[in-house]
């Protein structure tokens, strides 16, 4: 959250930008999207049998996570196999989120369903890393 603070304030002073619509909302998703990628990290590590392997996982999955998000090139522009994937990934709806939220200032209301998406991820990834804790001990 710390780095996130710091990447909008970066943004208003050296940028110019200031966020269209609420900060409160853009750190709750920010808040979700943190939940839901520890639990990511959760999971590798459950399968992982030592640390230098648990971080070459990881950074393989973000690679792919920011390649297939939207951040580079717009998802509308992918063709449908890697669009319909990229749905299946919580980075490409914390982005289409900051987008909505920075440009055209939308609100929480317009925003639900890719609420639901990063709540959804993180219970699950948090579910499996649990579960396959329990199930490694």
């Amino acid at each position: 959250m710390t780095v996130f603070t710091i990447g909008l304030i970066v943004m208003y002073v050296i940028y110019g930008i200031f966020p269209e619509g609420s900060l409160l909302t853009l750190y709750i998703f920010a808040a979700v999207y943190l939940i839901a990628l520890l639990g990511l990290g959760l999971l590798i590590s459950t399968f992982a049998d030592t640390q230098l392997q648990a971080m070459f996982i990881a950074y393989f999955f973000m690679m792919v996570f920011m390649l297939m998000s939207g951040f580079f090139t717009n998802t509308e522009s992918m063709p449908d196999w890697a669009r319909n994937m990229s749905n299946f990934t919580p980075v490409t709806h914390f982005i289409r989120v900051v987008r909505l939220i920075v440009l055209k200032g939308s609100s929480f209301y317009e925003l639900q369903t890719e609420f639901f998406y990063l709540i959804g991820f993180a219970v699950l990834l948090n579910g499996l890393a649990i579960y396959n804790y329990r199930k490694t001990n």
